[in-house]
């Protein structure tokens, strides 16, 4: 990685966040991205307009031997989630027991994805999401706690990244119920981590004081084990870089300073964590100096998945009350699943949770073989999922009506069933932020998309390249196009008796086939249309990616649906690609009649305060305090929130 100010600048004169320039932060995240493709990717092909359905059909075999305890663990774990956890207790106390958090170690929870070596129950990824789908329906708040200590904690980056004498020394501990935290994010400090202010210098012996201010990190008022994400400063020795240590929870100079609350997942313990002069071994650093991102990168490839896992059980969640409600109601005659208006929403919740099933489904397996490289196909799956997952829990909430919006405990002590409509609707909003915002993840997403052309065309339109640099370009960009453009003219998808095997579903395969080539002809023109300003046509590429993650869950669900054979199945794949389809289409002639240009224009001035009069005729927000927090390095002011669970009596 290039030594640039965005990794040696010491911190604002107040403690606040490095100062970068847009180039630099681009420098950092670049650099930090797997630029090779040694294993294939059904994602990266569809983007390219080949359709290699034999990458996915049929779809990876589990490992017998590492699922072999899968089922005995998961009837384990829905046993004391139904009869140990209240999950309405937990949101009225914002608080997950500490019984809770003992029962669950004791299962084994905490070590779902922790080889057995380590003490762990070593799990395949749809193992684990299936425990978590499951614990996320007692409780979203215990779904998030077990996602964030085994998805991007520590666990997760020690198994790819760790040394054995680093595993032997954390895992076990990790395994029989401690929990961690992944400590990323900082007051003015999230999607763009080139400004990361907390530092970790070098003392000469051998470790690192570590100083600064984090901020949302999930599980991190319970943690005894923390991921932390610090810049080195490069010196003699040093080739410094945002690096990764493993901390102690409880080392000398940590302060729990506050556990935050938000609108949803009232049960999170979610903090912000000082850090002053806290002293970090040499052996706690996890790979290298300045290989921290690409590490928290990395580890998200898959840690991506819990999210979706937990999306699927809400929607499963949100079918099983439909169908009994919609039954139930009686308006105007007839149950409200008979009126058309409500049957379209039932329609679609269904389709929409057999769907994205399918697409976790694909996810997991194709994760849990280690010849697929998964980066795009996991993305897909969180971004998809999270966005699908709440717009199902809104029409579930539009279903029920005013009992939707009504609290669960309000409606039993009218004597009514305590459905918590209202609340899975603020437990899911946080999906569409976690672990990379829809918006970022579009643009994640759109940069493996565009790798290709930006392999064989990045000189052309960087600005800054020479001219013999842009001449070799351009010759090996003719040779690629030449190549690649005529494939996307005919293809399979044109074909009628192409896909037969699938039956019923072969139509829907085809349309996918039809649309890869389609998406990668019009991310094409865009390329010769803007060039380098392709990357700020946003809007743009998160359509192509929208298009992308709709044919993938549709050869996903007609994978699903054919290799179970089920009639039923087969039915809701069928109504699931259907619906999907007439979203691609939308989206399709979205990409070029849209208003985006004018939007850009019309933000511009707003933010200018054009429009300001616009705003009268109300009582503002508050104006007092600062938008995002200021902080100092130095010694915490004010009294330790942490909590710890009482060691547990295992006579």
């Amino acid at each position: 990685m290039t030594t640039t100010r965005s990794q040696s600048a010491a911190n604002a004169p107040d403690g606040g966040p490095t100062q970068v320039s847009e180039r630099q932060a681009r420098q950092v995240a670049e650099a930090a991205r797997e630029a090779e493709w040694r294993k294939p990717s059904f994602g990266k092909e569809l983007f390219l307009g080949r359709f290699q359905l034999d990458l996915i059909n049929p779809p990876p075999r589990s490992d017998t031997e590492r699922s072999a305890g899968a089922p005995d663990f998961i009837e384990r774990l829905r046993e004391f989630l139904t009869s140990k956890v209240d999950g309405a207790q937990i949101e009225r106390d914002a608080l997950i027991p500490d019984d809770v958090l003992a029962g669950l170690a004791d299962l084994g929870a905490f070590g779902m994805k922790i080889d057995s070596k380590y003490g762990g129950l070593g799990l395949s990824h749809w193992d684990y999401c299936r425990a978590l789908m499951l614990a996320g329906s007692a409780s979203p708040a215990i779904g998030a706690l077990l996602s964030a200590h085994q998805s991007i904690g520590v666990p997760q980056p020690l198994k790819l990244f760790g040394t054995d004498e680093q595993k032997q020394r954390f895992l076990p501990r990790l395994a029989a119920g401690e929990i961690s935290a992944f400590l990323l994010t900082e007051p003015d400090v999230g999607s763009d981590p080139a400004r990361l202010s907390t530092t970790a210098t070098p003392t000469g012996d051998g470790g690192y004081l570590l100083n600064g201010v984090k901020l949302w990190a999930t599980n991190g008022t319970l943690a005894t084990l923390l991921v932390v994400m610090a810049q080195v400063p490069p010196s003699e020795g040093h080739r410094g870089g945002i690096t990764a240590f493993v901390v102690e929870g409880d080392a000398p100079g940590i302060t729990v300073e506050r556990r935050n609350a938000f609108m949803g997942l009232r049960g999170l313990e979610n903090s912000v964590t000082r850090f002053h002069d806290v002293r970090v071994p040499a052996e706690n650093v996890i790979g290298r100096e300045g290989q921290g991102l690409k590490i928290a990168l990395t580890t998200l490839n898959t840690g991506r998945l819990s999210l979706p896992a937990m999306c699927v059980g809400a929607a499963k969640w949100c079918l099983g009350v439909a169908r009994e409600w919609a039954d139930e109601r009686v308006q105007w005659g007839l149950p409200v699943a008979r009126h058309e208006a409500i049957a379209k929403k039932i329609a679609f919740i269904a389709a929409s949770a057999y769907g994205m099933e399918a697409m976790l489904e694909l996810s997991c397996r194709l994760a849990d073989d280690d010849r697929n490289d998964i980066r795009i196909e996991a993305a897909l799956a969180k971004l998809y999922a999270s966005e699908l997952a709440w717009q199902v829990a809104d029409e579930l909430v539009q279903i029920r009506g005013g009992r939707g919006y009504e609290t669960a405990d309000s409606l039993a002590a009218r004597g009514e069933r305590p459905i918590a409509a209202e609340q899975l609707l603020r437990d899911l909003r946080i999906n569409r932020i976690f672990e990379g915002s829809t918006e970022i993840m579009h643009l994640f997403i759109a940069r493996e998309a565009v790798d290709a052309h930006l392999s064989v065309a990045g000189d052309i339109i960087d600005p800054e390249a020479a001219l013999g640099r842009k001449a070799k370009a351009a010759a090996r960009a003719g040779g690629f196009y030449a190549r690649w453009l005529p494939t996307l003219v005919v293809g399979r998808g044109q074909a009628p008796s192409a896909y037969a095997a699938f039956g019923p579903l072969a139509r829907h395969l085809r349309f996918v086939e039809r649309s890869s080539r389609k998406t990668a002809r019009e991310t094409f023109y865009a390329m010769a249309r803007w060039q380098g300003k392709m990357e700020r046509k946003q809007a743009f590429l998160g359509r192509i990616v929208d298009i992308g993650a709709e044919l993938y869950a549709m050869s996903a669900a007609c994978v699903k649906a054919h290799t179970s054979g089920r009639a039923e199945e087969l039915e809701l794949a069928d109504l699931f690609c259907q619906q999907a389809q007439a979203r691609v289409e939308r989206l399709f002639t979205d990409l070029w009649d849209n208003t985006d240009d004018l939007d850009v224009i019309a933000a511009k001035r707003v933010v200018a305060g054009r429009y300001a009069w616009l705003e009268e005729g109300v009582v503002p927000a508050p104006d007092d305090g600062d938008w995002v927090a200021r902080w100092q390095q130095g010694p915490s002011e004010v009294a330790d929130v942490r909590r710890r669970v009482a060691p547990r009596d295992r006579a």
